[in-house]
This record gives C-alpha cells, structure tokens and sequence, in this order.
C-alpha cells in the first residue's frame, strides 16, 4: 500500500467503509503495538490502549484530513495514550508513597513535554514532502530497515537513505526553529528519539 492509497481508504472510512478500517488496522497496528508497549513496558495495557487508538480512529473518521497522514495520526494518539495510562499510574504510586507537592510538579511537567514533543514531531513530519514523509514514517515510526522500505516504496535503498537524511535534518531544524518550545531537555529528548527509532 503506498501513500496515495491509503487517502482512499481514509475517504472510503469516511463513507462508514468496515473493510477499509480492518485495512488500516492490518497495516498499522503491529508498529503501533510496539511502539505503545516501548513506553508501557506492559503487554496487556498495550492491548487495551491500541484498541483504543482504533476505537479513536473510528469515532474520528469524518474529521480526518485526507492529505495528512493517518500513519502520524495513530502515533500521535497511541503515543498520548500511552503518556495519559503513565500520568494516572504516576498520581497512582505518588498516592501512594506520599511523595511531596514539588516532586508531583516535576513529574507533570515531564509528562508535558513528553506530549509537546510528540505534537512537534508530528507538525515538523506534517510539513515533509509525501515521499520523504512516507520513509520518516517506515523507518522513525514503524522501525523498518532500509532495504524494507525501499522495497516498500519501490525506490532504491540508496534514495531511501538520502530522503531519511534529508528528513531528520529537516525535523532538526524545524524544533529549533519553534523557541515556545525551547528547552535543553524537550530539544535533547526529540534528538534522542530521532536517533533511537
């Protein structure tokens, strides 16, 4: 399935479509799964939440836009879940171990730039062209190789590797380009994801 294809399924979704929904189900839901679970660390609550990333999908199908890509659109959502699933089971072990006010603040604050950075991340893919957002994706997003995304995109291995340079230079300069989002630790923990995925 290539990039063009997948904003018909996202008009066919729109028009109540069950088969174009298991489609993208089917295309995405194992990177999402482990992508959740990467911040989980929880199989069972990975389960829960990917099941209701899709539910989101479904509830949302008509506000989505067809020139965006949904592929972004699950991460971000599987990615916020996930961060709102930690943030409860932190207020949950401070309630417990009766931690002070001041520690509570900095643990909510961490969680905010965990969700700034995933809004930003997804801004700065929004505006790639759809090729290089479509590699962005296979290799930061989904954790394929090279050789599975050229491949996948009928394009050299080669090509594949200058359009992902091209892109994560591009997403670089587009957080330091943004200063209300300016903080050593959000710009060190992006640059740690861009480098890890």
């Amino acid at each position: 399935m290539n990039i063009f294809n997948e904003s018909e399924l996202v008009r066919r979704l729109q028009k109540d479509d069950v088969d174009a929904f298991d489609s993208l189900y089917h295309r995405y839901q194992k990177a999402l799964y482990f992508n959740i679970l990467k911040i989980t660390r929880n199989n069972e609550v990975t389960s829960d939440i990917l099941q209701e990333v899709f539910m989101a999908l479904w509830e949302k199908r008509l506000s989505l836009d067809i020139n965006h890509s949904v592929a972004g659109w699950l991460f971000v959502v599987s990615y916020n879940k996930s961060i709102t699933y930690l943030q409860k089971e932190l207020k949950l072990s401070m309630s417990c171990l009766d931690t002070d006010i001041e520690k509570s603040y900095v643990s909510r604050e961490e969680i905010d730039l965990s969700e700034i950075r995933s809004k930003l991340l997804y801004e700065a893919m929004e505006h790639l062209s759809p090729q290089k957002r479509k590699v962005f994706e296979l290799c930061k997003i989904q954790g394929k190789s090279y050789e599975e995304t050229a491949r996948e995109l009928r394009i050299s291995k080669h090509t594949v590797k200058e359009y992902l340079v091209m892109s994560l230079k591009y997403v670089k300069e587009y957080v330091k380009q943004h200063p209300e989002y300016q903080s050593v630790y959000l710009n060190a923990a992006i640059f740690a994801i861009l480098a890890s995925r």
